[in-house]
Formats: structure tokens, sequence, C-alpha cells
């Protein structure tokens, strides 16, 4: 698909971010046609290039995060390489950034001077707590706002202390609250006529959104929610339970008639028919008595049996999938969720495909996370710099 074709072709976006908020953020763009010009710094770049399993010195998670991103080098501190950013940003549609509350403002590049530059730019700021109140000006990682959005808190066993849940996952919702935001101001732009503006997302935030009914329960009953394992705390039953042969099944039956259809499947036409059992509250009443009976029914039939008689039964049911599971699942195959790349040395190997998946102008990969710097120098053409004017940048560390 071309470029034209892409439902972001057209917009330029700036990235002035590292790990993980800020590059997802873009990497969406990116992905569905942006053209997404990512500042790093020239001593290294993106910490990211260097984290978890490395592939000749880069990091596999790198090739995916930065995948259709122009990478260019420069350095914030010279006041020439501080010049070409900001000229770069006079002329994006969106910059995202990602740096502690007031780092932009002390280079110069806060939004009252970018705004004065490029009246229209929308700029998408996510920090750890946003651009204001007390704890602005503290470091906040995915974790802290993890914990403090409330997730970490009922992400465990009642009995244990609490435990992440496996991914950056602040992080990532971040992003992508980060790239609803961009969106909503530019439509602002195109269908009202307003001017750019600051899209503020705070980690903390980001994830508190995502709480549920933990703030009306907890103001109208005093309900405070905890750790409650795998379970669904007052809708039953929804829980993940251990095969004969040692592995994980979740099972979700708590709709009314998927119930009646998951008892007799289980061989309890009993319960079924108890009108107790008729609707969630009596359910939830018996939680114990009912997830004990389906933990002893697992425990009877191995992984195999137990998916393919619930999906006889229409229970909503699955494996719980590792990495093994999920390559050779029909479903993620017809779904198109790997696609085939290749490494710098030729090698190939697979990456996550595109979400969400449009069906008249869908996203796709051009190309993997680039060498640092790998458009520099176009990008720099592109913005008007001669030649002479290029190798200087480079000669005097600017760039």
């Amino acid at each position: 698909m071309s470029e034209a074709q892409k439902p972001l072709a057209g917009l330029r976006v700036v990235e002035l971010g590292t790990l993980i908020a800020g590059p997802f953020c873009t990497r969406i763009m990116a992905e569905f046609g942006a053209e997404v010009i990512k500042v790093e710094a020239p001593d290294g770049g993106d910490p990211l290039r260097k984290w978890r399993k490395l592939y000749e010195g880069t990091s596999l998670w790198w090739y995916v995060q930065a995948r259709n991103k122009k990478s260019v080098t420069a350095n914030l501190k010279h006041p020439d390489g501080l010049a070409f950013v900001r000229k770069l940003i006079a002329g994006a549609d969106i910059l995202v950034e990602n740096f502690r509350p007031g780092v932009l403002e002390k280079l110069g590049l806060g939004w009252e001077q970018l705004k004065a530059d490029n009246p229209g730019l929308v700029m998408v700021r996510l920090s750890g707590f946003g651009q204001t109140g007390p704890y602005k000006d503290q470091p906040g990682f995915g974790a802290v706002g993890e914990s403090m959005g409330g997730l970490r808190y009922i992400t465990g066993f009642a009995d244990r202390p609490p435990v992440r849940t496996g991914i950056s996952i602040g992080d990532s919702i971040a992003a992508l609250w980060g790239a609803i935001g961009a969106l909503m101001a530019l439509r602002h732009k195109e269908v009202n006529g307003g001017a750019g503006q600051v899209v503020d997302v705070a980690l903390y935030e980001a994830v508190f959104a995502m709480m549920e009914s933990l703030v009306p329960e907890f103001d109208v009953f005093g309900f405070v929610r905890e750790r409650t394992g795998n379970i669904m705390p007052g809708i039953t039953p929804s829980n993940t339970h251990t095969t004969r042969d040692g592995k994980h099944v979740t099972i979700g039956a708590n709709g009314d008639a998927i119930f009646k259809r998951f008892m007799r499947a289980i061989g309890r036409p009993d319960l079924a028919d108890d009108p107790g059992l008729a609707d969630n509250s009596g359910r939830d009443a018996r939680r114990d008595e009912i997830y004990g009976l389906i933990d002893a029914w697992c425990a009877q039939h191995d992984e195999a049996e137990v998916l393919v008689l619930l999906a006889a039964a229409e229970v909503p049911s699955s494996r719980v999938y590792s990495a093994v599971d999920m390559f050779a699942d029909p479903q993620f195959l017809a779904r198109q969720m790997f696609e085939s790349a290749r490494l710098p040395d030729g090698k190939a190997f697979r990456i996550p495909g595109i979400v969400p998946k449009l069906s008249g102008t869908p996203g796709s990969t051009e190309w993997l996370g680039p060498e640092l710097g790998a458009h520099t120098v176009e990008v720099l053409q592109g913005l008007g710099y001669a030649a002479e004017k290029i190798t200087e940048l480079q000669v005097n560390g600017a760039v």
C-alpha cells in the first residue's frame, strides 16, 4: 500500500522520547502512515536499542518499537543542534515528548516557545505525574504509575504482595491515551478551526482511568477493591483452573445462559437448573462452592479435552498462551498477527502484526527500527540545510 493511502499520511510527527511511553505512542502513528522523525542523542541514542534480547548488539524490541520511523541525531546541549530541532518542530503537526516536566522549558523548547513558532502544533506530553501538581517534578516510570494508579494494588493474590502484570503496561496505556489525545486535537483543528494545544498525559492517570468501578464503589460504599487472584470480583464464574496435565485454562461462564450450558457440559444439570444460581448475584454468593467444583472437574481432564468440551458447549474458554502457543495458533495466523522481516544480516525473523485492523486503510511495516542517525542528512536537507552546513554540524558535534 502506498503511503498516501494510509490514514495518517501527510502528518509529520517529531518524537523527543526514549524507552516506552513516547516511542510506543509514535510507533502507532508511524504504522498508519505518519512521517515520524525520532530525535536521538548522538552518543548512543534511545536506551531501548540495548534493552532485553540483543541480536548482534541491537535489541530485537528496538526493531519493532521504531519501525517506520526516521532516526536523526541532535545534541540538545549544542546551540546548533537545538536550533535544528526547533526548526524541525516548527514544521511538524505533532510533537511527542516524555521528558520530566521542565526539561524542555530549560532548553527553550517549552510550549510557549514552540507555539510561537508553530501555532497549530499538537504537543503530546507524557510524564509520570503530568505537567502540573505537587508531584510534577518527581521522576515517574511506568511501575510508579501502575502503583499510584491502582493497578498494582489489585493485581495478585490476597495473601501475597502486589505484583506487576509482566509487561510495562503503564507506559503502554499512557502511550495509547497520548495517541488518542493527539488525534482528538487534530480533529478539533480540522473541524472546529481550532489552534494547536497540549495533550497532557500522566502515567498514573492513564492507569487510573482503567480502574473500572473503583471510584464510585469506594465513594458510595467505602468499598476498597483488593487482590483476588484470577477471579473476577463480584462476577461468577470467571477464573483460571489447572487441568490434569498441569496446564492452565481460563473459563468465563458468568453469563446466565452460558452458566447453564457450562454446568450441563461438566455433568451438573442440577446446578444448571438451580434457581438460586440463575443470575450472577446468586452465583457470586456461592462462589467458593462453584469454583471448587470447576477445579475438581478440570483436575480430572487434560487441557485439550477441557477445551474441546467447552467449545462444543459454547462456553468462553482458552488455554493461557505462551509465545509457543501463539506461534502455532490458527487464529493468530489467519489474522496475520505475525509478519516476516529480515535483520540487517539477512536473517529472517517474525515481528508482531499491526493493530487495529482497518478494512480500507490498514497499517503496515515499511522498514524496521533504523540505525542511529540514519536519516539525519535527509531531514536536514529537507529543512533547507546546505551540504556545507550539514558537514559543519557533523564536525562540531551538533548532530
